[in-house]
């Protein structure tokens, strides 16, 4: 299972509060304090920033060790640990978010098709779908292998490489602990925008797409955000 290991660094690793200001800023700029749904939280750093300005939070993700480490920041919110594709058994809300290229988690279309007509289900009317994507450039950007190493304040050593092949991400993590080796492969899949505009026209309507928050419509850059609003359907 992914993230059984790797939750237990995982802030260590990719811990940013400025980019966790901007998703912030960016969802409050489009939706006012109000009752929301994080998909695949992680370890919960926005999902917490935003119950602190005033948005009633809810949460899943489907790795129970990411929502362990969650609920130690702020266990008033309510987590669960589920997967983003069936939400079947929780309620409908003003908003939904899946954000820091959780999306991508989500490995064959019919997948996305699914995990869509899920959050429009659960979003009251009107109510406003937040995600994000890997853009189509980090194809290009790892095409060579891109590797990280360092060293963990409990003295466990690491490698993390990342890799793309054809619409493919692979993150591969080798955790050197005092109990041997442990590795988490992780695969991520990059859609193309036009292909995710269709799909999401049978349940959203696109109020805008951005890349890396700053530059209106799809532009060379790491990161696709949209701000989709719930269709009425027949």
């Amino acid at each position: 299972m992914i993230y059984n290991t790797l939750a237990t660094y995982y802030d260590d690793l990719v811990k940013d509060e400025q980019a966790t200001k901007a998703w912030v800023d960016w969802i409050e700029k489009h939706k006012s304090a109000c009752s929301m749904l994080e998909c695949a939280c992680g370890s919960g750093e926005i999902t917490h920033a935003l119950a602190k300005k005033g948005y009633t939070m809810s949460a899943l993700d489907i790795s129970q060790q990411m929502i362990d480490q969650a609920k130690a920041k702020d266990p008033t919110i309510s987590y669960y640990c589920h997967d983003m594709k069936d939400l079947s058994f929780l309620k409908q809300y003003d908003a939904i978010a899946c954000l820091c290229d959780s999306f991508n988690y989500l490995l064959d279309p019919e997948d996305v098709t699914t995990f869509f007509q899920q959050v429009h289900d659960h979003l009251r009317p009107n109510g406003i779908f937040f995600f994000d994507t890997h853009a189509l450039d980090r194809l290009e950007e790892f095409s060579q292998e891109w590797n990280e190493t360092g060293e963990f304040q409990d003295g466990t050593k690491y490698q993390w490489s990342i890799e793309s092949e054809d619409d493919w991400i692979y993150q591969d993590f080798a955790f050197y602990t005092k109990d041997g080796l442990i590795q988490e492969h992780h695969l991520q899949r990059v859609y193309d925008p036009k292909w995710l505009k269709q799909t999401l026209a049978p349940y959203f309507e696109i109020e805008s797409i951005d890349t890396d928050f700053d530059h209106p419509g799809i532009c060379p850059g790491e990161k696709y955000f949209y701000v989709c609003t719930r269709k009425e359907t027949k």
